[in-house]
C-alpha cells in the first residue's frame, strides 16, 4: 500500500507565507504525478497545482504568482509553497498522487488533508 502524509497547515494572516509538505510512503515503484487539491467549506474539491514526472507545472489561475509546488522525487515527497495567501485560500489542502507500486500494480492515493485558514 501507499500512504501520503501531509504537514504544514495552519492560521495566517493576509499577505503572509505557509509551506505545505507531502511524503508518499509504502511499496513504491515510481510517482507519476502529484499534485495538490484543496476544498473550501461548501465547495468541491479544486486543483491547486499538480506535478508531473516530467514537464512543466500546472497551477490553477487563482494561486499562479503566488504558489510554487516542487517536487523531491528521491524521496516521493511533494511540497507546496504559498505566499501572500488570502482570505480566499482558506481550504483543506489535500496531496494526491498516482504511480507504480513496486508489485507493478499501478496505485492512486489521497493524503488526509491539511487546514490552510487566513484570517485577519
Amino acid at each position: 500500500q501507499v500512504h501520503l502524509v501531509e504537514s504544514g497547515g495552519g492560521l495566517v494572516q493576509p499577505g503572509g507565507s505557509l509551506r505545505l509538505s507531502c511524503a508518499a510512503s509504502g511499496s513504491i515503484l515510481s510517482t507519476n504525478t502529484m499534485g495538490w487539491y484543496r476544498q473550501a467549506p461548501e465547495k468541491e474539491r479544486d486543483l491547486v497545482a499538480v506535478i508531473p514526472s516530467d514537464g512543466v507545472i500546472n497551477y490553477a489561475d487563482s494561486v499562479k504568482g503566488r504558489f510554487t509546488a516542487s517536487r523531491d522525487h528521491v524521496n516521493n515527497t511533494a511540497y507546496l509553497q504559498m505566499n501572500n495567501l488570502k482570505l480566499e485560500d482558506t481550504a483543506v489542502y489535500y496531496c494526491h498522487a498516482f504511480g507504480i507500486q513496486r508489485t507493478l500494480r499501478p496505485f492512486e492515493v489521497w493524503g488526509q488533508g491539511t487546514q490552510v485558514a487566513v484570517s485577519s
